[in-house]
């Protein structure tokens, strides 16, 4: 299967109307002044220091910083895995930060896709049966035809009745990809999807994700260290101290690797003068 980085969309984003439903919405993701705080007092930790981000549908961000940045935090909260200590977080028009646990979880498995670094797929169960998952957690009928026809779309129409454990590790990212799009989510949260691979495979990969917001509508947000995996995508975030810094535009794996790399410094230095 030949594949390529694809058409890249344009990241123009419109203020989303206060009557957006799912759906109609026109950002994918949307925080508003989130905050996440661990422990009190002097050893309370700031993992996220009031973000504000709105991501339109149809768009692949990737989201890049230095080790404790607050990259894990922040997929965390978008995704509805973890409450926010304070702010708004919307996903498809839908606020979700008041909302219970039980309706956090329908919400995951009918309207959110992940893709972990660690597959995540379960032994026991055929590829076609991992695939359809989701649905069948969901409580909604398992359409083979839809398993099928993602599972052609990722090139693995003829894996369908295997077990993980019978496949390549890039072809069970595949799988997991597949999982993923598979209830047409209202976005994509993808966790190192390529840190586990090497680097042909690793590109076959990202050329699925990048198909499926070019030529499927999907919305990817891909928190990644490597630069030539956010390379993929239409813009790049950078992270530190639990705030977004300036971000990059269809940015060149060399230049969001000095960006990274300049990050890294600045944040190194900031951290030296606050413990002298």
């Amino acid at each position: 299967m030949r594949l390529r980085s694809g058409r890249r969309r344009s990241t123009d984003e419109e203020p989303a109307s206060p009557a957006a439903t799912p759906g109609h919405a026109v950002h994918a993701v949307e925080l508003r002044g989130v905050r996440r705080q661990y422990g009190r007092g002097a050893g309370s930790v700031h993992a996220l220091a009031g973000v504000d981000l709105a991501l339109a549908r149809g768009t692949f961000t990737a989201v890049m910083g230095p080790s404790g940045s607050g990259k894990s935090t922040f997929l965390q909260c978008a995704a509805g895995l973890d409450r926010p200590s304070a702010g708004s977080v919307r996903l498809g028009g839908t606020e979700i930060t008041g909302m219970s646990e039980n309706e956090l979880t329908e919400l995951r498995r009918s309207r959110v896709g992940f893709v972990f670094q660690a597959f995540n797929l379960l032994p026991s169960l055929t590829v076609a049966q991992n695939v359809l998952l989701p649905m069948r957690l969901a409580g909604q009928r398992q359409d083979r035809h839809r398993a099928a026809a993602v599972l052609a779309q990722v090139g693995l129409a003829d894996k369908a009745r295997r077990r993980p454990g019978e496949l390549s590790g890039g072809q069970q990212q595949r799988v997991a990809v597949a999982r993923a799009l598979v209830t047409a989510p209202d976005v994509v949260f993808a966790d190192e999807p390529t840190g586990a691979l090497d680097t042909g495979t690793a590109a076959e990969v990202l050329g699925l994700l990048r198909h499926a917001v070019d030529q499927l509508g999907a919305t990817v947000v891909m928190v990644t260290h490597d630069p030539v995996a956010a390379a993929w995508a239409d813009r790049v975030l950078f992270l530190a101290d639990g705030a977004f810094a300036d971000g990059v535009e269809r940015g060149s794996a060399e230049l969001i690797a000095e960006r990274m790399t300049a990050l890294t410094a600045r944040t190194a230095r900031v951290g030296a003068g606050v413990a002298a």
